[in-house]
């Protein structure tokens, strides 16, 4: 196992990594759209989070040797599921190849964000 870290995503708020990697696939951890320049969450509705968090995912992606491209699956947590259309706009840029994934409406995220995303990818 490999740990995978760069200043280009936010620093885990908790005892965790950025993602690790495990023979050829990285295990990204949730992504919430925490501005890694600031350390704070940025302001704004569902599809500004989610321009952040894909942003975030792609600097972890990068450190671990990967992309959007090479996603297998993805993890997907909105605060409200009547986002899930805007949602799925702002990721459908991102995810071209259209990898697995769940998407499910949750009680509350960290630091109050709208929507998290995790990936697993190949390296």
């Amino acid at each position: 196992m490999k740990k995978v870290a760069t200043e280009k995503a936010p620093a885990a708020i908790g005892p965790y990594s950025q993602a690790m990697i495990v023979g050829n696939l990285v295990y990204t951890s949730g992504q919430i759209a925490i501005d890694p320049a600031v350390g704070d969450l940025i302001q704004g509705d569902v599809r500004a989070q989610t321009e952040q968090v894909m942003k975030n995912l792609g600097a972890v992606l990068e450190a671990a040797g990967s992309s959007y491209a090479k996603a297998v699956k993805t993890t997907c947590f909105l605060r409200d599921i009547a986002d899930f259309a805007v949602f799925n706009e702002v990721y459908g840029k991102y995810f071209t190849e259209k990898p697995a994934r769940s998407c499910v409406a949750v009680a509350a995220l960290p630091k109050g964000a709208l929507v998290e995303v995790e990936v697993i990818a190949e390296v």
